[in-house]
């Protein structure tokens, strides 16, 4: 089985099929996927989770050599969900599909189709940074219903969250990206 990697000119062989023609990485248009890459501070948040559980791992080792099982076991229930928290707090952000769009937060998921969305816009206003109560003026990206109708949660994006915190030009692409597939798949109004 060939397992995919980079070559040294910076080429994937595995999306070679063979004739000559490049196999695009967004040709799927039914998966669910983020349309930008997880930002730097998400990215060490899970990382330093992901550290922490294996503390907590080891510490289930050495319980469980002593024989305390009932205590072994609470340890590991406790691992296990700190690196479910470090794996959703990689998949938190903004999916597309051809089906519409998803905002994963960490404990709620929201998808809304293409024809229930009216506009995508990119707004200055208060928003959160990192996600904690604090607020700092900077750009959203928010979406609006039809005939005024609201989402629980407009605000999709901020550019001070965790994926784009100091990378101003990752939000545009971002948000332009979004609205590249809003404007691909949501119905023409009449």
């Amino acid at each position: 089985m060939p397992l995919p990697f980079l070559t040294a000119d910076g080429v994937s062989d595995a999306d070679d099929d063979g004739d000559g023609d490049e196999v695009l990485a967004h040709a799927d248009h039914d998966r669910w996927r983020r349309p930008y890459r997880p930002g730097p501070w998400r990215v060490a948040i899970s990382a330093l989770l992901l550290l922490l559980s294996a503390f907590m791992l080891l510490a289930t080792m050495i319980i469980a050599f002593a024989g305390a099982w009932g205590g072994a076991g609470v340890c590991l229930a406790a691992a296990l969900v700190v690196v479910a928290s470090a794996v959703q707090t990689l998949r938190v952000g903004v999916w597309v599909s051809r089906a519409g769009l998803r905002r994963v937060g960490f404990l709620v998921t929201r998808t809304v189709k293409w024809s229930e969305i009216a506009e995508l816009r990119t707004v200055q206003q208060p928003v959160r940074w990192l996600g904690l109560p604090r607020t700092v003026q900077g750009q959203a990206l928010t979406m609006s219903g039809h005939n005024g109708a609201q989402f629980p949660a407009p605000v999709l994006m901020t550019d001070h969250n965790a994926d784009f915190l100091s990378r101003a030009e990752a939000f545009d692409r971002a948000a332009d990206t979004v609205g590249a597939w809003a404007d691909e798949y949501r119905p023409v109004a009449a």
